[in-house]
């Protein structure tokens, strides 16, 4: 039997939460799926899973980066460093899928959810196409993207280091940070796909109305989904420690 003791139970609620993050992120970043393929959509041209896993995983290379070569790197640090690494990722793919949609398509940046972009106040309604949920990625979505991608990779973060601290007394540190690797990129899984059927298509970030309407039960089930992930790291490494 595995002895669940507060510290225990404070990581098992980290990973909750770290997880809740991840799912949390996938709301705030433009997902246009095929319609943005083409620019028929705003965001860009890929799945929720897709966008958050690969910004996800950047992060965590950031994040595991400062862990290992940092001798004072705590909690606040590899949460910044996983932030930081997923935010370059995902604005630099909306930045080049900019430039696609500017020079290769030729489409204005317009969305078709709000009549004025809440950031840079320009109008929105009058520069969409025709048959177009807007096109390319105003700067709402760029900006909402790269917030989202820092939650990620700060949710990524925090993972991998509660699960380091899990791991790191029971294996030695090469098997330890590929323990923790996996299993982070596990959880960063589930939850990019959870939100995947709340979004159901395309979301343009956080001014978009879907994101009001279906955040707050995404996040919920990502909770409980992610303690059930948490407590499944302690009774791995407590069956390690038998």
């Amino acid at each position: 039997m595995v002895a669940i003791d507060p510290t225990l139970l404070t990581n098992i609620f980290l990973i909750g939460l770290s997880g809740t993050l991840v799912c949390l992120a996938v709301h705030f970043i433009p997902v246009g799926g095929a319609p943005a393929a083409m620019a028929q959509a705003t965001g860009i041209g890929t799945g929720t899973v897709e966008l958050a896993a690969g910004s996800g995983l950047v992060g965590l290379i950031t994040a595991s980066y400062m862990y290992a070569y940092e001798p004072l790197a705590d909690i606040p640090l590899v949460m910044a460093a996983g932030a930081m690494g997923s935010m370059v990722m995902l604005a630099s793919t909306m930045f080049a899928g900019s430039l696609i949609y500017a020079y290769g398509v030729a489409v204005p940046f317009a969305s078709a959810q709000v009549k004025k972009d809440p950031i840079t106040g320009d109008r929105q309604d009058l520069y969409i196409s025709k048959g177009t949920q807007g096109q390319g990625i105003p700067t709402i979505c760029f900006v909402s993207g790269v917030v989202g991608a820092a939650l990620g990779g700060a949710g990524g973060g925090l993972i991998y280091f509660v699960l380091m601290d899990l791991y790191k007394p029971l294996l030695s540190m090469t098997s330890a940070f590929a323990v923790a690797g996996v299993f982070t990129m596990g959880v960063m899984y589930v939850n990019s796909v959870i939100p995947s059927y709340g979004v159901g298509g395309t979301i343009e970030g956080v001014h978009d109305p879907k994101f009001r309407r279906v955040v707050g039960k995404d996040v919920i089930t990502s909770f409980f989904v992610s303690i059930l992930c948490g407590l499944l790291a302690v009774l791995i490494a407590g069956g390690m420690s038998v």
